[in-house]
């Protein structure tokens, strides 16, 4: 057999023993496995599932979101959609009232999800904002058997207890891509404030749901950075989304990358990060396709359901049958 072959068949193998065994993946690993050659792909795609079986078993982390507060940011994320700085034809409208929220959330427990996430625009809430959403967060609490996200910028630990204390149990912030390559895709504010946030939800007691997106022009090895760095904070959620790029934003045109190479970079994010719960999230319809089953097989045990921030998903009983139909078992 090729050297080479013989070389990618015991690199495989040999990280996924260590692994079921509670080590971990060394960061010259991870990189060699970047170059798997596609004859192997399936080899270290099945090493991932068996790993996310031991670690995870076949209980699926599915959530469901409302974009509570939509447009006018005043950050510059490249990719965003929603941000003030770019001309976009985002919808734009205040804080949604508790109304819409509860009837949200009671929609997305009938729709199968296990969790649901509300989602507001911008650096942070007005003090007034916040303190009516955390009063709508309550409700939903009473009134609806469903566990509670929340993503709303950047914390402090006052707000993180007034959260807590309305019953949101897990907090996403999203890192959305490696330290060396943040300032490529947002100048408005700092890679380290986002790890800020994450460690003071995480020393709150929330379970941290942090990750990032594929696709806007990072390489394989700063997504290698993000993994590792998601690995040293310890978070318990790790959402991958893939670019759909949305017209009027500097990453508009951005070249996406193709499924197999998805589906490796999902594989590799379990290797590091064995104990986690992986989504494919936003931009799974658009860039997996076909291939989005696939991913279930390759490590990932979540997805958000029913739709994204600024762009629609799939039909949520085609996702749930996938889900299904892949061995996982919703709660």
């Amino acid at each position: 057999m090729n050297p080479e072959k013989v070389h990618y068949a015991k690199l495989i193998d040999s990280v996924e023993e260590r692994i079921l065994g509670g080590g971990a993946i060394l960061r010259d690993e991870a990189e060699a496995l970047l170059s798997t050659p596609d004859e192997f792909l399936q080899r270290l795609l099945a090493a991932a599932d068996r790993i996310r079986i031991r670690f995870k078993g076949t209980k699926f982390d599915s959530c469901s979101l409302i974009n509570a507060r939509s447009g006018r940011c005043g950050e510059d994320c490249a990719f965003c959609a929603q941000s003030a700085h770019h001309g976009t034809d985002c919808d734009v409208y205040a804080l949604k009232p508790g109304e819409e929220i509860l009837a949200a959330a009671r929609a997305a427990k009938e729709s199968g999800a296990a969790r649901f996430c509300t989602v507001t625009s911008g650096g942070a809430l007005s003090a007034r904002e916040f303190e009516d959403l955390v009063k709508s967060l309550e409700k939903v609490h009473a009134e609806v058997d469903i566990e509670l996200d929340a993503s709303l910028g950047f914390m402090d630990d006052e707000r993180a207890e007034r959260l807590a204390s309305a019953g949101v149990t897990r907090y996403n912030h999203n890192l959305e891509t490696s330290k060396d390559y943040y300032s490529k895709i947002c100048t408005t504010h700092r890679f380290d404030q986002r790890v800020d946030t994450v460690r003071t939800v995480m020393n709150k007691g929330f379970s941290a749901c942090s990750g990032g997106i594929m696709g806007m022009g990072e390489t394989p090895l700063q997504r290698l950075d993000l993994a590792f760095t998601l690995a040293e904070l310890g978070v318990d959620c790790v959402p991958i989304n893939i670019l759909n790029p949305r017209p009027g934003t500097p990453l508009y045109n951005t070249a996406q990358p193709e499924p197999l190479e998805i589906l490796k970079t999902v594989a590799i994010f379990r290797l590091i990060l064995p104990k986690a719960t992986i989504k494919i999230a936003g931009g799974r319809e658009r860039n997996l396709g076909d291939f989005q089953a696939m991913a279930l097989r390759s490590g990932a045990n979540g997805m958000i359901i029913g739709g994204y921030l600024t762009t629609g998903g799939r039909c949520v009983e085609e996702d749930i049958n996938m889900v299904r139909k892949a061995g996982f078992v919703i709660s």
